[in-house]
C-alpha cells in the first residue's frame, strides 16, 4: 500500500495544473491553451482515474481505490460552472506569482527535456496500444514497464524544476508523481489499456510545445 500519499487531495485538479501553467508567459503574443483543451483533459482525466478507482476496489485496493474517486470527483466539480474558473483563478495567481516573471532560457531548457520524455513516453503506449492479444498486453508490460516508469520519473524531475516555488502548482505535480511512483498509477493505468493516458500526454505535450516555441520567440528578441 502507498505511503505519504493524502487520502484528501487538494480542492484543485493537478492535472489541470500542469497545462495551465506551462501556457506562454503574460509577455508573449502567442494564445494561451484554449478552453476546449482544458476541458478535454478534464473528460480524460476524470474518465481515466474513475477507471483506475474501479479496477482497485475490484483487486481489493479501498485505501486506492478511495484516492483515484477522490481526484476524479474533484475533476468533475471543479470542471463546471464557477468551479472551473475558481481553479483557473487560483492556480493562475500562483503562476503570476511565482514564475510569470522568470528566467524563461531556464524553464525553457527543462520543458524541452519534459517534451522529449512524453515522445518516448507516446512512442511506447503507441506499442501498446497496437496489440490486439490481452496475453500480448500483458507480456509488454512486464517488459516495459520499468522504462516508463524511468521516464515518468524524469519528466516528474523536470516539472518540479520548472515549478519549484511552494504553492498549489508544485503541490500538485508532487502529488501526481507519488501516487504514480507509490501508489501504482501509471500500472493501473497501463492495465486498463493506456487510451485515455495517452490522450492526456498528448495534451500537456501539445502545451509544452506551445511554451518552448514561445520562449524561444522571446529571447531572440
Amino acid at each position: 500500500m502507498a505511503t505519504g500519499i493524502p487520502k484528501s487531495p487538494p480542492a484543485f485538479i493537478p492535472l489541470l495544473t500542469l497545462i495551465l501553467l506551462t501556457s506562454p508567459p503574460l509577455s508573449s503574443s502567442l494564445p494561451i491553451p484554449t478552453p476546449s483543451s482544458f476541458h478535454s483533459l478534464f473528460s480524460l482525466s476524470h474518465s481515466l482515474l474513475t477507471r483506475v478507482s474501479n479496477l482497485r476496489a475490484a483487486r481489493g485496493d479501498i485505501p486506492g481505490s478511495i484516492r483515484a474517486r477522490t481526484i476524479a470527483e474533484n475533476i468533475h466539480k471543479h470542471s463546471r460552472g464557477f468551479g472551473f474558473y475558481g481553479v483557473m483563478w487560483s492556480v493562475g495567481w500562483d503562476y503570476m506569482k511565482n514564475y510569470a516573471w522568470r528566467d524563461v532560457r531556464s524553464a525553457s531548457f527543462e520543458m524541452l527535456g519534459a517534451v522529449s520524455d512524453m515522445n518516448e513516453l507516446m512512442k511506447g503506449l503507441n506499442e501498446l496500444t497496437r496489440l490486439e492479444s490481452e496475453v500480448d498486453r500483458v507480456e509488454w508490460v512486464r517488459r516495459n514497464y520499468g522504462s516508463l516508469l524511468k521516464v515518468f520519473k524524469s519528466l516528474f524531475n523536470r516539472l518540479l524544476k520548472v515549478f519549484s516555488q511552494s504553492g498549489p502548482l508544485k503541490d500538485a505535480v508532487e502529488m501526481v508523481r507519488t501516487e504514480i511512483v507509490d501508489g501504482g498509477l501509471l500500472q493501473d493505468c497501463l492495465e486498463l489499456g493506456s487510451g485515455d493516458l495517452k490522450g492526456v500526454i498528448q495534451i500537456l505535450k501539445d502545451v509544452a510545445l506551445q511554451y518552448t516555441s514561445s520562449s524561444s520567440s522571446k529571447t531572440e528578441l
